[in-house]
């Protein structure tokens, strides 16, 4: 049996079900696979105890390692007495990787140039475990240089999965059974500049929804928002099954910052982009990265940043506090003493709370269409937590009546 432990972002999950498929066809028996991430020192340390740990429970199992922060940082794992293979971002989803493990004719760590790779094709996942919905890789790598960012390096540069490829996928998944789709990837936006044509996210999904028909539910998951093309405004304007949940790559909140960052969007970009969708979908709801304590940032440089969850009206936020990683720019630029970075960021996920407990009451006493993801809970187009009562099945899509809201979920008649 081969065991897969995920790190990291939606990409991840959907590239460690490619795995586990690789794996299986190689015929990789009794193996840990870690599939790491590399956004963050803390993500990177939290792999290297997860990996220590499986060791001394599974003495005799292969622990393979791969994922973002093997790419970009192989010989911190082969420097690992429990870990028997390192492979890269591209290695990892080949089946070969795996059946040739322990071959003399391979090396202990097997991690290419990913800058090298041209293409992203397709991995096929028919089936998700344990998940009512599916995620559908359509893009990876970036071809942007944010000065905190080590995922290029571990990604490579942005290229994109053929629209027809992403249609028979979809359909494929639809036919499975699975009522919700996520597309995912690294630099959504940047969707078909590499291909013929070059296709648009927003073309993407307009083609899609209309050629699965059998497709109930859409999801996008992070975008760069000033990327957004007028297909993906208009898809969000006239396509119901396009889930009215946006995950933005904010980063920061002001200006001065955003520009040492080497982002390419303003706080009113950030603030316009939302106000505009919301005219055009009333019930949308947005989520924000943010990064706390960046290099240089002032208190009122912070403060610009905080008050952007309230002018931008986002909702579900994801907070990390600064993480210098090893040859980006920004890790050479003068740095905040460490409990300054946590402290701002406590304030970013207390507001963050508070933003949710606020839509929630909004959204009680209101009629929803809920995926049920498991016994008991779901989630709304919105993407509102709610807790279910009866007996519906994991993978249904059920309306109910949110009959009360606490700070974290709805509670359903």
């Amino acid at each position: 049996m081969t065991e897969i432990v995920t790190f990291g972002c939606r990409l991840n999950a959907y590239e460690s079900e490619a795995m586990k498929a690789r794996a299986a066809e190689a015929g990789l028996n009794d193996a840990i696979i870690f599939n790491t991430c590399a956004v963050t020192a803390e993500a990177v340390r939290q792999s290297r105890q997860q990996i220590r740990k499986a060791r001394r429970e599974h003495p005799g199992a292969k622990i393979i390692v791969t994922g973002c922060a093997a790419q970009t940082e192989p010989g911190t794992y082969a420097a690992m007495d429990e870990v028997d293979l390192v492979l890269g971002n591209s290695e990892k989803l080949q089946a070969r990787s795996y059946a040739a493990f322990g071959m003399d004719a391979f090396e202990r760590v097997r991690v290419n140039d990913i800058m090298s790779v041209k293409e992203t094709a397709g991995q096929f996942v028919d089936s998700f475990d344990g998940r009512a919905r599916a995620f559908l890789q359509v893009q990876n790598g970036c071809d942007h240089r944010c000065t905190f960012c080590i995922i290029p390096y571990g990604r490579g540069n942005s290229r994109s999965v053929p629209v027809g490829e992403v249609i028979s996928e979809a359909r494929r998944l639809a036919e499975t059974g699975f009522p919700e789709i996520v597309l995912t990837g690294v630099d959504l936006t940047a969707y078909g500049a590499d291909l013929p044509g070059t296709p648009t996210l927003g073309q993407l999904v307009r083609r899609l929804l209309k050629l699965v028909p059998g497709l109930k539910r859409l999801r996008i998951s992070s975008i760069d928002m000033i990327e957004a093309d007028d297909d993906f405004l208009r898809a969000i304007a006239d396509e119901d099954r396009l889930m009215p949940h946006f995950h933005l790559s904010v980063q920061a909140g002001d200006d001065m910052i955003l520009k040492r960052m080497k982002r390419r969007h303003s706080r009113a970009d950030v603030i316009a982009f939302c106000d505009r969708v919301r005219e055009m979908r009333p019930d949308a709801a947005f989520g924000a990265d943010i990064i706390a304590g960046f290099p240089t940032e002032t208190d009122a440089m912070f403060e610009n940043s905080r008050a952007l969850i309230s002018d931008a009206g986002l909702t579900y936020l994801h907070v990390f506090p600064f993480s210098p990683r090893k040859g980006t720019p920004a890790a050479r630029m003068p740095q905040l003493p460490r409990e300054v970075v946590k402290a701002r960021a406590k304030v970013l996920r207390t507001e963050g709370e508070r933003a949710l407990a606020a839509r929630l009451q909004n959204l009680q006493g209101r009629d929803h269409d809920v995926l049920v993801e498991k016994a008991g809970s779901g989630h709304t187009p919105c993407f509102a937590p709610v807790r279910l009562s009866g007996d519906a099945l994991p993978g249904s899509i059920v309306r109910i009546r949110a009959i009360a809201a606490t700070k974290s979920h709805l509670i359903a008649a």
